[in-house]
């Protein structure tokens, strides 16, 4: 699977930003996309993640209620909306792909950790002015 991200930009404090990924193949072998972002100076953190069904997706405490996660299952893209934009949001944004399907137990646990994903996108620089 080969990841596009797109979407970044600079937006004042308050604003939205609409995040893409577009996936080259989704049949062969991508069960959820997540998206993570990297500060300056800070580790990879995870943001949300939804599986190609819709049925399950999961948000970082820092980014629920603010950010929105969907899918086009017919346009191979995950979406990533951003809303209520604070200047602490500024980062590389990416979106990355697993391929492993684990139960509804253990979902949350899995898919935040970034090494449970077989592929990543390019990344796109948000920056939140304040």
């Amino acid at each position: 699977v080969q990841l596009q991200a797109s979407g970044g930009g600079l937006v004042q404090a308050g604003g939205s930003l609409r995040l893409s990924c577009l996936a080259s193949e989704r049949s062969a072998g991508s069960y959820a996309i997540g998206w993570f972002r990297q500060a300056p100076g800070k580790e990879r953190e995870f943001a949300a993640v939804i599986n190609w069904s819709g049925v399950s997706i999961r948000y970082a405490d820092s980014v629920k209620g603010r950010f929105t996660i969907s899918r086009d299952s017919a346009k191979n893209t995950v979406y990533l909306q951003m809303n209520s934009l604070k200047p602490e949001d500024t980062a590389v944004y990416y979106c990355a792909s697993s391929a492993r399907r684990v139960n509804s137990g253990s979902f949350t646990t899995y898919y935040q950790r970034a090494s449970s994903y077989d592929a990543w996108g390019q990344g796109t620089l948000v920056t939140v002015s304040s």
